[in-house]
């Protein structure tokens, strides 16, 4: 059985395409095509994985559909609307220095460069300019912050992530 920790979210299952099987596939891989480099493939919800084979996919306009193996009709892909599609976590390609995976980052604390501790980064979100931390501030913030957005800009706001120490560094003042 595979566990949530040893899987890395690559993408969901999106519509029922036709009715032969095919699913729309919703990647979150830098190149679109390039979760279908990853197999076997783990579909589910909520920490309920199973074993996915995909027989076949393809472009469809700017999109891609996928066909699992034994989806062959449309009431069965229904089922699969809305899964995750994972991949163990071994299967990710090694980094260059000061390259970071989104799951790597997830969790460690934020500080600024005076030494006031911003919170922990719950998520992060992607945007036209660049990748943005969602910090979940301390409950006693004195600032009485909840969250705050910092944009992932390495050496303009993030001086350093310390995989050691679980702790980002950012140039960003406290009260913002």
């Amino acid at each position: 059985m595979v566990k949530d920790e040893d899987l890395v979210i690559l993408g969901t299952l999106g519509a029922v395409y036709g009715i032969k099987g095919w699913l729309r596939v919703n990647a979150f891989t830098e190149e679109a095509s390039g979760i279908f480099e990853y197999a076997p493939w783990y579909v589910g919800r909520n920490g309920a994985w199973r074993e996915a084979e995909v027989s076949q996919w393809r472009w469809h306009n700017k999109g891609l559909v996928a066909k699992l193996a034994g989806v062959d009709d449309r009431d069965t892909a229904a089922l699969f609307t809305g899964f995750e599609i994972a991949a163990p976590a071994a299967q990710l390609p090694e980094l260059e220095e000061n390259e970071f995976y989104w799951r790597d980052l997830a969790q460690m604390h934020v500080v600024n460069q005076e030494g006031y501790d911003m919170g922990k980064v719950d998520h992060l979100l992607s945007t036209v300019a660049n990748d943005v931390l969602v910090v979940t501030a301390n409950s006693n913030d004195a600032f009485g912050k909840r969250e705050r957005l910092i944009p992932f800009i390495q050496s303009q706001y993030v001086v350093e992530v310390n995989k050691e120490t679980n702790t980002i560094t950012v140039d960003w003042p406290a009260d913002f």
